[in-house]
């Protein structure tokens, strides 16, 4: 039996007692999770959290967080893309992007432009500095990518994102 399997099988055992009856529990992998092992939202929650822990240690050394690095990618993809646009697409929340982008802007990845159509409203695009620097974040993301296919396997991932793209 591998570690991990142990470890797994260790879940679902039966509490020690401790002398006053209460459950023992000497550690994080010995608190049982009871229901949360069946609910696919709480692997998934545990999964992003991985996720979101390598991807920020994969890219520490250009200081780049999964939101920034997806706000940065779809106006890569979409150059005049609006605000309003890219926070719908993104499921981002209006005030919490104008935030993310005034970050991105003090960094000089990303310049606001006044839409000639509504002046209300700016056109999103890349600096000449944010196209070269998202070139290195597309590399790292990349290297990141690889992690999770070692971490989950090469076919899982491909049927992962299958499943996931219902959801995009």
């Amino acid at each position: 039996m591998t570690a991990t399997a142990s470890r797994a099988d260790s879940r679902h055992a039966p509490r020690k007692r401790a002398g006053n009856g209460a459950a023992s529990h000497g550690g994080a992998d010995d608190v049982g999770l009871d229901a949360l092992v069946g609910h696919a939202g709480y692997a998934v929650r545990r999964f992003q959290i991985w996720i979101f822990q390598d991807f920020i240690k994969t890219l520490g050394e250009v200081d780049i967080r999964p939101t920034q690095y997806s706000v940065l990618t779809v106006i890569g993809a979409n150059p005049g893309l609006s605000q309003m646009a890219v926070a719908k697409r993104l499921g981002i929340e209006r005030a919490r992007l104008v935030h993310l982008l005034d970050s991105l802007e003090q960094r000089k990845l990303v310049k606001r432009i006044r839409s000639k159509q509504d002046r209300r409203s700016h056109a999103l695009h890349l600096t000449a500095q944010g196209e070269t620097a998202l070139t290195k974040f597309k590399r790292l993301a990349a290297e990141h990518e690889r992690h999770v296919e070692a971490k989950i396997g090469k076919e899982n991932r491909a049927q992962l994102l299958r499943i996931l793209s219902g959801f995009t």
